[in-house]
């Protein structure tokens, strides 16, 4: 799979932007805040449903419009399709896929990337909705139709949530919480499912770590995955055991159960509290290395080994069970995070991939192996193949003063 020509109109910092991409290597180089990550961003967003640098929706259009449009004509063999989305700054966005009107949670379906970011370094040192958010992601890229489970989960859950809320705000009791076990049916209905999913990925992933970060550190250090699952904790409100490490996958009856035993038990702090305290917005996924936390105990570079074989894991195991192909990778300004040996078999890693985008700064940063079509941005301007403006690009520091660079 591969994308074959990208149009961004008002997206981030790009009034209009139209760039046809090559198959193998396409290279966006630009100094820091004259979009070209703008470009990678897009491409990610109808991937994942989600932007690799923001949380709302509002970030991702350009100042002083409404919505934004991204669409992209997606190759794979002979056949051809586009796909094209509208991001609304304060409405449900739209999409049409073939020129007919599609629903946005089907997007995925036909695009699948894994991008790599400097971001990604937080997988391993940051909080644990950075790897929910990724695990989520990746869900959604092997499997489209989670996309909705996800969101009917989320909705379910801001209700739950307002409904505790009511509760303690009124003293309801008894009986008037009724209403209150319709919704616990519904949160366990959709988070058993999630919790299922992430673990069988979690076991799938295991495997395609170990080679990962392998090829990319150059050293075994025994990296390890495991879930950390609040719905088994002994003591689901504590910070430092409201979860409980559960090693493989479950059935979905014996997750549910689990669900509907702690959510009972919880219940009393639930209403004094007015929130959720059990179900995957809790959960988290713990990275190990050498038997010990990855958070903690992990060096730079092993910190950056682990995030960054975590998405070749993702890469490898999209490749090895889509019908679609390899995804379409991209490596947003990684290299200049990385010591030059990282950068070489990272680059090695990669480089057979289908269709690989790379996003830099400094075009010297990149490996000989990921040398391919050169796309040169200025300002939020995609630059002819001139040397006297490519020149201007590299020497040039300033930001588009826009707002909504890189």
């Amino acid at each position: 799979m591969r994308v074959r020509h990208l149009n961004l109109v008002d997206f981030r910092n790009y009034e209009v932007a139209d760039v046809d991409l090559h198959p193998g290597i396409n290279v966006f180089v630009g100094s820091n805040g004259q979009g070209k990550t703008n470009l990678v961003e897009s491409l990610g967003y109808i991937s994942s449903l989600g932007s690799h640098r923001v949380s709302t929706d509002q970030a991702l259009v350009r100042q002083g419009r409404d919505s934004a449009i991204v669409r992209a004509l997606l190759a794979h063999g002979d056949r051809e399709i586009l796909v094209e989305l509208q991001i609304n700054a304060s409405a449900a966005n739209k999409a049409q896929v073939g020129r007919s009107p599609a629903k946005v949670r089907d997007l995925p379906r036909y695009l699948s990337s894994v991008l790599f970011a400097p971001e990604d370094l937080a997988l391993v040192r940051g909080e644990p909705a950075g790897r929910r958010r990724m695990l989520d992601q990746l869900l959604v890229l092997r499997t489209p139709r989670l996309a909705g489970v996800i969101s009917d989960f989320d909705r379910v859950l801001r209700q739950r949530n307002t409904l505790l809320k009511t509760a303690r705000a009124t003293g309801l009791k008894g009986d008037r919480l009724s209403t209150l076990d319709i919704w616990d049916e519904r949160l366990v209905e959709f988070g058993s499912e999630i919790i299922r999913e992430r673990l069988a990925l979690v076991d799938d992933l295991r495997g395609h770590l170990q080679s990962a970060y392998l090829a990319i550190a150059g050293a075994d250090h025994s990296p390890r995955i495991s879930m950390q699952l609040s719905i088994m904790a002994a003591d689901p409100d504590a910070d430092d055991r409201g979860t409980a490490r559960v090693e493989s996958s479950l059935p979905l009856a014996e997750i549910s159960e689990s669900f509907r035993q702690t959510l009972a038990r919880v219940r009393p702090r639930e209403l004094d509290r007015a929130i959720t305290l059990v179900g995957p917005h809790r959960d988290d996924l713990l990275f190990e290395l050498n038997s010990l936390p990855a958070k903690g105990y992990a060096s730079h570079g092993e910190s950056w080994s682990f995030a960054l074989s975590m998405r070749l894991a993702a890469a490898e195991l999209v490749r090895e069970q889509s019908a679609g192909g390899d995804p379409v990778l991209i490596l947003d300004d990684v290299f200049a995070e990385l010591d030059q040996p990282r950068r070489e078999r990272l680059a090695r890693a990669v480089a057979g991939y289908e269709q690989v985008l790379v996003t830099a700064a400094v075009e010297a940063d990149i490996p000989e192996t990921l040398r391919g079509q050169v796309i040169r941005i200025k300002a939020g301007r995609i630059l002819d193949d001139d040397p006297s403006e490519s020149a201007a690009v590299a020497a040039s520091g300033e930001s588009d003063g826009t707002g909504n660079g890189e």
